[in-house]
């Protein structure tokens, strides 16, 4: 089966990425939705894939996006997690010591209120 210019450019993409690059793999199937490219990585690679906060894979669907769009189709990345594969735990937020948060604390004192200036009506306007 060739190969579509999608599967091409995702492979192309993520193997100067990553560093395993026999490992990659990307699967094309077409279905009610659009295209959809399951992209399989070296789990040593899934974090590079991902990228901080997701920001490398949501850069490699936009570029599939226009690309879509570009030949009227929609096309979908999907990035297949390996099996038996744990995500690590996430380190807990450590709340703050009561004495340090105390010592944030600021006190607000209100300013003094602004004198209200009353106006005078307009009597020496000659209309």
């Amino acid at each position: 089966m060739a190969k579509e210019k999608d599967q091409e450019f995702v492979e192309y993409v993520v193997k100067e990425i990553v560093s395993n690059k026999d490992a990659v793999k990307v699967e094309r199937s077409i279905d009610e939705k659009g295209v959809l490219l399951e992209l399989t990585v070296d789990p040593a690679d899934m974090g590079v894939i991902i990228g901080k906060e997701g920001k490398t894979a949501k850069s490699i669907r936009t570029l599939l996006r226009v690309l879509g769009a570009k030949n009227d189709s929609r096309v979908n990345l999907k990035i297949v997690e390996p099996e038996g594969s744990q995500r690590p735990e996430r380190a807990e937020r450590q709340e703050e010591p009561a004495v340090e948060a105390e010592a944030k604390e600021e006190t607000v004192e209100e300013a003094p209120a602004e004198e209200e200036t009353k106006e005078e009506p307009m009597a020496d306007l000659d209309l």
